[in-house]
């Protein structure tokens, strides 16, 4: 099982740091799957945890100047680790202004994800800065648990206001209430809403628009032939949405909402190399 890739491009560093910045807000430990063309930093939460997944997709080649790795076996050529995503996003950190960054698998004491950070540097000697990332590797009969997850045949599929903007609204609500209601229908209009003993908050937005959806085998999910009007609802932990808007720092170039109604609440965030899908278990 190995392991080894390289970036020098200063701006695919960034990327990726920011990449593993919003990771790491999001989980504290995740599952990180290696593949030959791919990085996935997973996230499947027991139900008692509140029961939230993550599932985030970069390709390899758009990040990485050198990338080679050998998994477990020819048949099975993948690698998946654990790790506490907090730890690589400080070791990135280091290296804002690096000549290259070099990221390898090892196994001196206990198994790590070496990452070292080359510096520029005055004299002919280069400055190398090491930081060695303490990882779990997950054994094959485990691999299943990290499957993608299924995307839920949603009641609603609906394009998200500016994050930034409903990131302030949720930020004024989380002081009135730890539950949020986030309600859309067909007709391009969502709402959050807040209801305690105390008070009812509701912030409305329209002209959102609705994603044009079909699923693979070409059959239309329960959105279709639902009244546009109607609005399918979830109450969600007011939390994992504020964490989900604040970890945010790869600007989407689409990010949406599916909901399921009283279930779930599917969140989709794409960029051009990085997918993101964030799922919220609903509260009864």
């Amino acid at each position: 099982m190995r392991f080894r890739a390289k970036i020098v491009d200063v701006a695919c560093l960034n990327h990726f740091s920011r990449v593993v910045n919003t990771i790491a807000k999001l989980a504290k430990t995740c599952a990180l799957r290696l593949t030959v063309n791919k990085l996935y930093f997973i996230l499947c939460d027991k139900v008692a945890n509140g029961g939230v997944s993550m599932w985030c997709e970069l390709c390899q080649g758009n990040f990485f100047d050198e990338y080679q790795m050998e998994g477990v076996a020819a048949e099975h050529n993948e690698i998946y680790l654990e790790l506490v995503p907090e730890n690589l996003s400080r070791a990135l950190k280091t290296a804002q202004s690096a000549k290259a960054v070099k990221i390898k698998l090892t196994n001196k004491h206990c198994p790590c994800l070496r990452v070292a950070v080359e510096l520029p540097s005055l004299s002919s000697s280069s400055r190398i800065v090491t930081h060695d990332i303490p990882v779990g590797v997950i054994p094959r009969r485990l691999w299943s648990d990290f499957r993608e997850p299924i995307v839920p045949d949603f009641d609603v599929s609906i394009y998200l206001p500016v994050l930034k903007t409903m990131k302030s609204v949720v930020e004024r609500m989380k002081k009135l209430s730890n539950f949020i209601v986030i309600e859309a229908n067909l007709s391009g209009e969502m709402n959050l809403k807040i209801e305690t003993d105390l008070v009812s908050v509701t912030t409305h937005f329209t002209d959102l628009g609705n994603p044009p959806w079909a699923s693979e085998d070409g059959c239309q999910s329960s959105a279709q032939g639902r009244d546009l009007e109607s609005m399918a609802e979830a109450r969600i932990d007011i939390k994992r949405l504020q964490q989900l808007l604040a970890g945010q720092q790869v600007n989407p170039t689409k990010a949406l909402c599916n909901i399921v109604s009283k279930r779930m609440v599917h969140f989709i965030l794409l960029h051009e190399d990085v997918s993101l899908q964030y799922f919220i278990p609903a509260l009864a």
